[in-house]
């Protein structure tokens, strides 16, 4: 028979290739088949995206080389001990390094920390490093991790080499990478918790770590995991929030015991009941926007796979040509979710539970005023016998012998472990009650505290211009000044959050705090001095709001006393149990500021 080709790779058949390929294509043609069912090849696939030229300065510089790629080059920098060009700036993010020039010859070192828990002998090891290689300073993140600074550029590779050798590493904490990730920091010990969530972050950060194309995002990228534990982790201020809810029968819900169901449960008959997570997206309170929910129920093991689903979806449509427009949230305004959803679902061949219209239940926020801050104080754990201890660190400020200290404490009296929160403060777990008075005494007598301030657990502040050369004020030491003046002279009953944040990118999250500071630049006669915008009302989780601006450009001591005087009034003009957001919820902004600027009020 006549063969459909005389030729293989530019060569003629042989006789015995001839020979064996028609004996090939008889035998297919006995079978009714023939060489045509395979089919043309199809055309490549031509390229859609934005062309090179049309690419921001950031992503050229991934295509050059990408980061993960430019281990090399920290070498050869740390060999000089060399500052690294504009272009390796951006690329030792990537290794969690941020060179601090202009306001400091040296890098800051972020890690990454799933879920914010770490074991007694991490903790020493990091005190080590951070005496042997930098200042002996440490700072907890509003992601529930840890940040140290003054690194020279010929110690960096002994840094990250001691801090992996301790099972911790420091790969995508910055730049458009996907953020430490957060959680629950009294998962599996909470009594109120519905889903014990630090797993699930723990193995997510191995799928992150483990697949590259995760570590080429058009920008930041932040995710968040609530099981329902008393601590909030502000899962709505994230690009990816999840929220554990219930599924209620109709039947379960009418028998429900009080304070068992919560805001963003569901009830109907139509699906099977259990603990679900609820999914928004396109959180960024630096933006002013909240977490948008996705409508659709998704169980906990499938949790990871969902996720990793809908990272593709940012990082194959992602803005790439202008970084003011690259975030989540920006995809979002183009968008509908119905969109974003079923490009989600493509990519996981199959749909997702839908929430049935009709069935959010009804509820009242579940907070209690009694409370406090929640992340300070003593706490029964769900395990008989057993405490967690919400231990209060002033504006995330630590030293190296305290972190030594807590390693110590922990083993003493706990097991060995301790977890950071995202409100800048840390947990201790498993702290038997005979231990518990010894243990609080032990950690004042170390400069910390462990007592639920209605005031003092509420500050939150970033790095401040001590060394971010975005920052306009020295956030961190304002915060510690205003919060001893307002200690000396208010005394609340319920919390306020205030949070300061020294330039518009907002790490703090300004508009979320009862009070949000943003800092300026203020002119003062011939001189320019640090000064702030004042906000009020804003809140997250079932309180959800943006706060409004009230006053702009309030320099240090005009900043104290107008503070004061907002607490004072709020005090005495609040309805019963009235929350400070609340109360200016019903005022508009004249209103308050009429209130707020009388100094006889």
């Amino acid at each position: 028979m006549a063969l459909p080709f005389q030729q293989i790779a530019g060569q003629p058949l042989n006789p015995e290739q001839a020979a064996y390929l028609e004996g090939l294509f008889a035998g297919l043609k006995n079978r009714g088949l023939g060489f045509s069912d395979v089919g043309t090849p199809p055309a490549p696939a031509v390229a859609t995206g934005p062309s090179l030229d049309e690419l921001t300065n950031e992503e050229r510089i991934k295509r050059e080389l990408h980061p993960l790629d430019a281990y090399s080059l920290l070498l050869q920098h740390a060999a000089a001990n060399q500052a690294p060009d504009k272009e390796n700036t951006f690329r030792f993010k990537w290794q969690g390094l941020f060179f601090m020039s202009p306001m400091k010859e040296g890098y800051m070192a972020r890690l990454r920390i799933p879920g914010g828990q770490l074991q007694s002998h991490q903790l020493r090891e990091i005190a080590a490093i951070t005496d042997q290689l930098t200042t002996g300073y440490l700072q907890v993140t509003t992601r529930a991790n840890l940040q140290v600074r003054h690194l020279q550029p010929k110690d960096a590779p002994e840094f990250l080499r001691r801090i992996q050798a301790i099972g911790l590493h420091t790969r995508g904490a910055g730049a458009d990478n996907i953020r430490n990730l957060t959680c629950d920091s009294t998962s599996g010990v909470d009594p109120h918790e519905r889903v014990e969530t630090l797993p699930i972050v723990q193995q997510l950060g191995q799928v992150i770590l483990n697949h590259r194309e995760f570590y080429d995002l058009p920008r930041k990228f932040n995710i968040a995991f609530h099981g329902g534990g008393v601590i909030p982790t502000v899962e709505d201020t994230n690009d990816i929030g999840w929220k554990a809810v219930r599924l209620w029968a109709s039947g379960e819900l009418a028998k429900a015991g009080a304070g068992e169901v919560r805001p963003g449960d569901v009830v109907t008959d139509q699906l099977t009941p259990g603990y679900y997570f609820r999914c928004a997206l396109g959180g960024a309170t630096g933006h002013k926007a909240f977490a948008r929910d996705l409508g659709v129920l998704v169980p906990p093991a499938d949790a990871i796979r969902v996720t990793s689903a809908l990272l593709r979806v940012f990082l194959a449509n992602g803005n790439r040509t202008d970084r003011k427009k690259a975030r989540l949230k920006h995809l979002l305004e183009k968008w509908s979710l119905d969109q974003y959803l079923a490009e989600t679902e493509k990519l996981l061949g199959h749909e997702l539970l839908r929430i049935p219209a009709g069935s959010a239940v009804e509820t009242p926020s579940p907070a209690p005023p009694e409370l406090l801050h929640s992340h300070h104080g003593v706490h029964p754990q769900k395990q008989a016998g057993l405490h967690w201890i919400g231990v209060a660190v002033p504006v995330g400020q630590l030293t190296s012998k305290q972190l030594r200290r807590l390693a110590e404490l922990s083993e003493n009296y706990g097991s060995g472990e301790v977890r950071l929160t995202v409100w800048q403060n840390l947990v201790i777990p498993n702290v038997p009650t005979a231990y518990v008075e010894t243990l609080n005494k032990a950690l004042v007598k170390a400069g910390l505290d462990w007592q639920a301030s209605a005031l003092r657990g509420g500050f939150i502040a970033c790095t401040g211009n001590s060394h971010c050369k975005f920052a306009a004020s020295d956030t961190k030491g304002h915060a510690l000044e205003i919060m001893q003046w307002l200690d000396r002279r208010v005394s609340l009953d319920q919390p306020v959050n205030i949070h300061l944040t020294g330039c518009p990118n907002s790490c703090a999250q300004h508009y979320m705090g009862d009070i949000g500071l943003l800092g300026a630049k203020v002119k003062v006669g011939g001189d320019t001095l640090e000064g702030y915008h004042v906000f009020v009302g804003g809140g997250f989780g079932d309180r959800q709001a943006i706060g409004r601006q009230l006053f702009q450009g309030m320099i240090l001591e005009e900043l104290k006393p107008l503070l004061e005087r907002m607490l004072r009034l709020y005090l005495r003009l609040r309805s019963a149990g009235e929350s400070f957001q609340q109360f200016t919820a019903r005022h508009d902004v004249g209103r308050l500021q009429e209130l707020f600027s009388t100094p006889e009020a």
